[in-house]
């Protein structure tokens, strides 16, 4: 990509000012993201986050190429292309971009789920058949799918592209911006979204895509089948799954690891040998198998190319090293695409020093030397500490690379040399192709090994705050909470993240929580919600800012701030409005105010309250009540003190029912995590944990035999018993065993049996096809966080907070 501010300014009709010679071969989008900002342009796009607001972060990064709305803050050495819809005028790029390479085929693929799986599965089967663009990881939205069709060049022959919408309207835009030669629905679950009435109208948008399509791929759902021969009876349609499809599967049968498939395609039988068991996965071959067959691929190479499909990770792993290290697992691919991605996501990370472990690269048809090259280049741009390389290409074109250098010719060299090796205070990016098998160097890097592991999706957390902020006005801030290690899910690494995403507030319950946060690096500003007295000097040490509950503390505080000389210090008041926990009364607010007017040690940040039944909508009128009596203190207050703190009182329930009470600030906990106790709302929100283990033993049983302690659990047929290596003492309690509660293996449904014992527990596995070392999932989606406070006859918050410590957390982006 390469284009002139003046001939860019023309193809998306924006105004001009200032150079109309400079060039832009690559666009920012996000200020964080800035490595190498010489001919890159920043595009501003108004959202939950206006990224006008960090154009000036941009330009002291060194960008100078700006498309925005508007100007903030004018710099006379800058080029800035000015034009109402930012969005719009990326599209209108893309289009222009992607038609200016008549000769390339494309595919869209679009859906519920199962694009990505697809997209990358394609470029695994035909990447050394064609010079493939793909979009990176999940880019299919507005902004992702026209950023990805940027990256074409006249290098490529095939582009495989994901298609995402989230409502109606949305895919004639998407559509406008790219014209697939084959269009390819996976699925269309039932409606989860707030915008479709049900599953016809989802079916009716996503196949808008396949307008100007020469073939159309899709399952044979009876109503995706009709509305789609409906909509295009003069296409080449091509239909795949179990019933009447042109891409029929017949029957299967499991071998160990893998799965015999015998398919019918336009009635010629066939046998395809897949290493996947599970059914996600053999539906998604059925659609490969039909793209391949659209491709002309030939039998014999189809069934090469899907015997060795590789799983589809689509994450990048993050957990906690030795020797304070931060290790970024990205062993799941090879290509230049995820490269790129995976050292942004290392630089995002709080550590004084960058380590990229990297292997040779497989999947390019680039030459050789100029794929090197071109990986040099990229990882030249980014101030690393050290670079390892690993395998005979990288040690060959070693001398391409800048940064303090080791070239090992295999992965058991890189560990001996690590062994021999202390490195400290880190972030560490392990990447490349699964042969080299360098997760033996994560494991070998990493603090906790068990098999039992809390997985934390931090791009799901970050779309839930994002969805809460929508809800908030403009100027609302969120003051986030991390307190009780982020409710079990790690404080320092959500707090990073949340830091990263310029949150405007951390709270924690007690000051080592936030001691531990600054120790870490977490300079946000951190509100101590139950400070204990013995702490003062610790919270002024580590600049945290105390709940003033009461006029003993004030004192106290106020006699610690004298002997240290100290001046001005941020503190927050608590109001008690009818939660009777902690506060000063709303009666004694003139009295507060007189003692605060004449203080000089201390500033208040904000004034607050806490909701008792904001998720009670039957005490609506107790709620008011408590908001009166704040704004009545706080009024009181600001009076006295001349000026005006911050005033804030909703969580994430009172966001959402009580919005006239989201004030200046509010307080967002569980919701961020993923649950919230409101219907609607919840349906937007994405599920942020999954606690999963694996099967430890599998023992066949005959009825009368007898299954744990105590002996309750009584076999009446004979039956497949699989242990689990988790018991109460990581975080599940016994009330859930003999029944109660269940697990999913591949997304079947395994009761707990027998007493939960301190380490272990027992399922009942009779007729699900599993062995030992197969995952299981524990909390997830399903049996899911609100399933398990059930079991237990509690809440959301105590099922998360008693997850052990001695549970691994692993931290990924999708």
């Amino acid at each position: 990509m390469k284009y002139s501010a003046s001939q860019l300014a023309r193809i998306i009709d924006a105004q001009l000012i200032g150079n109309p010679d400079r060039i832009i071969k690559h666009v920012f989008y996000d200020s964080r993201n800035i490595v190498s900002p010489a001919d890159g342009a920043f595009i501003a796009f108004k959202g939950v986050r206006d990224g006008h607001t960090y154009m000036e972060d941009a330009y002291n990064k060194s960008v100078r190429i700006f498309i925005a709305s508007h100007i903030p803050s004018m710099h006379h050495d800058a080029t800035y292309l000015i034009l109402d819809d930012t969005v719009s005028a990326l599209q209108k790029w893309a289009r222009h971009h992607a038609t200016s390479f008549p000769n390339l085929l494309t595919i869209g693929i679009t859906g519920s789920n199962g694009k990505t799986i697809l997209k990358e599965w394609l470029d695994q089967c035909l990447w050394d058949e064609f010079s493939i663009i793909k979009s990176p990881k999940s880019f299919n939205s507005q902004i992702g799918l026209p950023l990805s069709l940027l990256q074409i060049t006249s290098k490529h022959n095939l582009g495989i592209f994901e298609v995402g919408i989230s409502k109606p309207g949305e895919m004639d835009k998407q559509e406008d911006v790219l014209h697939p030669s084959i269009g390819v629905l996976t699925n269309v679950l039932a409606a989860h979204s707030e915008y479709f009435k049900d599953r016809e109208e989802q079916i009716v948008e996503k196949i808008k895509l396949f307008k100007h399509s020469s073939a159309i791929i899709y399952p044979s759902d009876p109503i995706i089948s009709k509305i789609i021969q409906k909509t295009y009876p003069n296409k080449k349609l091509i239909s795949f799954g179990k019933d009447n499809s042109d891409i029929q599967l017949l029957d299967i049968s499991l071998t160990g690891n893998t799965t015999e498939l015998n398919v019918s395609i336009w009635r010629e039988k066939r046998k395809y040998t897949i290493p996947f068991t599970d059914n996600a996965s053999i539906q998604n071959v059925l659609c490969l198998v039909a793209v391949l067959s659209e491709l002309g691929c030939k039998y014999d190479s189809i069934q090469e190319k899907i015997f060795h499909l590789q799983p589809v990770s689509m994450r990048l792993e993050q957990v906690s090293g030795i020797n304070n290290c931060t290790i970024i697992n990205d062993t799941f691919n090879s290509d230049y695409q995820s490269l790129e991605i995976a050292l942004q996501f290392l630089f995002q990370q709080n550590k004084p020093k960058k380590v990229l472990v990297l292997s040779d690269i497989f999947q390019s048809r680039l030459p050789e030397a100029a794929l090197y090259k071109k990986i040099a280049d990229l990882v030249n741009s980014f101030p690393l500490h050290h670079v390892l390389l690993v395998g005979e290409k990288m040690h060959q074109y070693q001398s391409l690379f800048n940064a303090m250098l080791k070239s090992f010719l295999s992965t058991a060299e890189v560990i001996k040399f690590l062994e021999s090796r202390s490195i400290k205070d880190a972030a560490l990016l392990i990447k490349g192709a699964r042969k080299f098998e360098l997760e033996k160097v994560a494991q070998l890097l990493q603090v906790q090994s068990h098999d039992t592991i809390l997985e934390v999706n931090l791009n799901s957390l970050l779309n839930n705050v994002n969805y809460f902020k929508s809800q908030l006005k403009p100027k609302t801030k969120i003051i986030a909470m991390v307190k009780a290690f982020s409710y079990g899910l790690g404080n320092f690494e959500i707090a990073e993240v949340l830091q990263y995403y310029h949150i405007d507030y951390l709270a924690v319950a007690y000051a080592d929580e936030g001691i531990n946060l600054r120790d870490r690096g977490i300079y946000l500003p951190i509100m101590v919600m139950n400070p204990e007295i013995s702490s003062y000097d610790r919270v002024i040490e580590y600049n945290l800012e105390p709940e003033i509950y009461s006029f003993r503390e004030l004192d106290l505080f106020t006699q610690k701030l004298k002997e240290k000389n100290v001046s001005d210090y941020p503190i927050h008041i608590k109001i008690d409005t009818g939660m009777h926990r902690l506060g000063f009364q709303p009666d004694e607010a003139q009295k507060l105010g007189d003692l605060l007017k004449d203080n000089i040690y201390v500033k208040v940040k904000s004034v607050f309250s806490h909701f008792a039944v904001s998720d009670v909508l039957e005490q609506e009128e107790f709620t008011r009540l408590q908001a009166t009596k704040l704004k009545y203190s706080f009024d009181l207050l600001v009076k006295i003190l001349g000026y005006r703190p911050l005033l804030h009182i909703a969580n994430s329930n009172g966001i959402f029912n009580y919005p006239e009470y989201q004030f200046d600030a509010v307080r967002l906990g569980i919701g961020m995590y993923g649950y919230i106790d409101n219907e609607k709302a919840l349906k937007m929100l994405e599920n942020v944990i999954t606690l999963k283990t694996v099967i430890s033993n599998i023992h066949n049983l005959k009825p009368g035999e007898t299954v744990g302690y105590g002996r309750h659990y009584v076999v009446e047929k004979n039956s497949s018993i699989a242990t689990l290596p988790i018991g109460y003492a990581d975080g599940i309690r016994r009330i859930i065993g003999n029944g109660k509660g269940y697990v999913t293996i591949q997304g079947m449904k395994a009761p707990i049996i027998g007493n939960i014992c301190m380490d272990m527990m027992m399922i009942d596995v009779t007729g699900i096809a599993c062995k030992e070392g197969d995952p299981v999932i524990i909390i997830g989606e399903n049996p899911s966080l609100k399933e398990y406070a059930d079991w237990y006859q509690t809440i959301p918050y105590e099922v998360l907070t008693s997850i052990s410590p001695r549970v691994k957390r692993i931290y990924y982006r999708d």
